[in-house]
């Protein structure tokens, strides 16, 4: 990366900051919009106005931003998706990818709006006028300021679909917990094989061999020839 690119890339944030207040302001205190630089995916979030997550500055990215990181400049804006986060406050959230002159993703700009209190009016709106219905399974988000509660949540969110401890998964089931870490931007963050390593009660060694395997099959075709 050229100083240029570094200058350009910091030129938009700092353009960006205002913006962020701006926005929280214009929408109250429902809302929270929070500023992300990638290249430090440990500190990611450059400034913050609002309180639905709990995110400060200088804090780390989410499982969302370990997503857009992993998908590298491929990554596109998720906008008005709905999630919940550890606490169960239901959040309708957008992240728009930053790009640079040359296209490359450095960033992202994120809007949260808490529509838990939404929803619970819907919910008695509902109940009153007599059909009432059970709010949908929504995913769960880990909103942490730091990286490692993270990566901690995603191993466990994995390690609950399988069917027990490490020692009692198959091999193909362990290349699949590997994959899916993988998918998700796990090990774009520095030292995160020794966190999943330890995580999963495993060597060092053996989670990278784990992680080089499941690569591997990702980037093995399937099909015949053309």
């Amino acid at each position: 990366m050229t100083e240029r690119t570094d200058g350009e890339r910091d030129a938009i944030l700092a353009a960006l900051v205002p913006v962020v207040h701006g926005i929280a302001a214009t929408f109250g205190p429902v809302c929270e919009v929070v500023l992300h630089d990638y290249r430090d995916p440990e500190r990611s979030v450059v400034t913050v106005a609002g309180s639905v997550t709990g995110r400060t500055a200088g804090g780390a990215m989410s499982e969302i931003g370990l997503r857009v990181l992993a998908r590298g400049d491929e990554a596109a804006d998720e906008l008005n998706y709905v999630t919940r986060t550890r606490n169960g406050t239901r959040v309708k959230s957008s992240t728009m990818v930053l790009r640079d002159s040359t296209g490359a993703v450095f960033g992202a700009l994120c809007v949260n709006v808490d529509v838990g209190a939404v929803g619970r009016v819907q919910e008695l709106l509902g109940a009153l006028a007599g059909h009432a219905a059970e709010p949908a399974e929504l995913p769960t988000t880990t909103f942490g300021n730091d990286i490692d509660s993270v990566v901690d949540a995603l191993v466990d969110a994995h390690r609950s679909r399988q069917r027990g401890s490490w020692a009692e998964l198959d091999r193909a089931e362990r290349l699949e917990l590997f994959g899916g870490l993988d998918a998700r931007g796990v090990f774009a963050v520095r030292g995160a094989v020794e966190q999943v390593a330890a995580r999963l009660g495993i060597s060092r060694a053996s989670a990278y061999h784990y992680l080089s395997q499941a690569r591997a099959a990702h980037d093995t075709p399937t099909g015949g020839s053309a």
